[in-house]
């Protein structure tokens, strides 16, 4: 594997500035957001109650998730109603153009001090290298699985979002191989590779900069289904991008 070039939390918002994007150990990641390790790892229960991605264009049956939304100004993070997750043909070519409604995040789930933290903290992080912004925020949890076999994390291939920011942090490696990270300038040759295996390392990106993917997995034993968990965080100001 392929080990994450760290940055150091002082050090974060400038290299997302100089780079494009950041990296964070689990460490500097829960100082971050302000939460002990106990705290984060109350979240993770929820990840093994997601259902089914019904909207996979490719036929697939090894991505499972939920979906939240929310507005978020100055550290307030206000709840937005249930709504379907789009994304323009431009950013996603597989499933763009398309309204994906997704269950949504439980309310347990949001109920832990956890969640609002992270979010909010990633927000401030935002503030910080863009401009305290209005900022629309999507929240999706995501289990890959390789229950058929293979299992893509991102089956659009590398992309970026149409948002401002993307947060993602890597929960959960179990018996899986592959699930490689990959970022790339939008606009120049420079790329990195890498494998998240750490719980709660972060990877925080500015979009706009960046292109990413990350490889599929497969089962580390035969016969054994593994599976990669993964908490994803979008910024976008100025409206969702159905609002734009």
């Amino acid at each position: 594997m392929f080990h994450p070039p760290f940055s150091m939390l002082e050090n974060m918002v400038a290299d997302i500035r100089t780079r494009g994007y950041a990296l964070l150990a689990p460490d500097d990641a829960a100082r971050l957001v302000g939460c002990s390790a106990a705290e984060l790892d109350a979240l993770l229960p929820s990840w093994n109650d997601l259902p089914a991605d019904e909207h996979l264009r490719d036929g697939g049956r090894y991505r499972y998730r939920r979906h939240a939304s929310y507005r978020l100004e100055h550290g307030v993070l206000e709840d937005v109603p249930h709504r379907a997750h789009w994304q323009s043909q431009d950013y996603n070519a597989l499933h763009g153009g398309l309204l994906r409604w997704f269950e949504p995040v439980s309310d347990a789930t949001r109920a832990q001090p956890a969640w609002g933290n992270i979010i909010a903290s990633i927000g401030h992080v935002c503030d910080q290298v863009r401009g305290p912004e209005r900022w629309s925020v999507e929240a999706h949890q995501f289990r890959i699985d390789t229950g058929d076999g293979i299992g893509r994390p991102t089956p659009e291939g590398a992309h970026r979002d149409g948002v401002d920011f993307v947060a993602v942090f890597l929960l959960a490696r179990h018996h899986i191989k592959g699930g490689e990270t990959r970022v790339f300038e939008f606009d120049g040759p420079t790329g990195l590779r890498f494998t998240l295996d750490a719980p709660w390392s972060l990877m925080l990106m500015d979009d706009p900069r960046v292109i990413h993917e990350s490889t599929p997995i497969q089962p580390e034993e035969e016969g054994v289904t593994g599976h990669r968990d993964t908490l994803v965080l979008t910024y976008r100001a100025g409206g969702f991008q159905d609002e734009a």
